[in-house]
């Protein structure tokens, strides 16, 4: 699904990976781990690269129009799916078919009676509820998020995070909680000063064995 051969990856005038080789296969769902700074957005902009068009993206900043409303947000996931004409009547005057299907996805993520709510009104926690629901409202396999669910309590980012690799085949997601990681995806790859320092499944490994990343 991605593959990386002694790969150069980093901004202009600045690798963060001198030397990388990575394969993840589809199917696998993978978390990405390491101190901040190790490079896991550089790591998940490249693996968007390789696959432009065929991931739902979750950003960490959410990346919402803050004026708009829950469902348009959400709506916005689904864009290229419709023709244009289709989308701007939907955005402007939305069918009975897709306020209900929008409405059902915001009702199970603990959006209830917010489909109409322009995002600058929620907290940071329902926003990033939003930018999920816009991710699995995209309708693709593979999935791609910058620590999804760090503005929401550990209860529900456990819900929450089961709830968005439940509807992707292959993900690959940064997150800074360690026992999420071990409790939702099948492969740890934790990053190091710029180097994969550990790579295994996620049923070989402790939380302990996570912490040594941060050491």
């Amino acid at each position: 699904m991605f593959q990386f051969e002694q790969a150069r990856l980093g901004h202009p005038g600045q690798a963060v990976f001198e030397n990388l080789t990575l394969h993840i296969a589809r199917g696998e769902q993978v978390a990405l781990l390491g101190p901040s700074g190790s490079g896991k957005s550089t790591l998940l902009a490249a693996l968007r690269e390789q696959q432009a068009d065929s991931v739902a993206w979750c950003p960490q900043s959410a990346d919402l129009v803050p004026m708009l409303s829950v469902f348009h947000n959400i709506y916005m996931g689904a864009l290229d799916r419709q023709h244009s004409l289709t989308n701007l009547r939907n955005l402007i005057w939305p069918t009975r078919a897709q306020k209900h299907a929008i409405g059902e996805l915001a009702d199970s993520l603990g959006l209830t009676d917010k489909l109409f709510t322009s995002v600058d009104r929620l907290s940071g926690g329902q926003a990033q509820r939003v930018a999920l629901g816009r991710a699995i409202y995209s309708q693709r396999q593979v999935l791609l998020a910058d620590e999804p669910v760090s503005s929401v309590d550990e209860h529900h980012g456990l819900t929450l995070l089961q709830q968005l690799l439940g509807r992707h085949d292959t993900a690959v997601v940064a997150l800074h909680d360690r026992s999420l990681a071990l409790q939702c995806c099948s492969r740890v790859i934790g990053l190091r000063d710029g180097i994969i320092a550990l790579d295994a499944p996620c049923q070989s490994l402790t939380l302990a064995d996570l912490d040594a990343l941060y050491q």
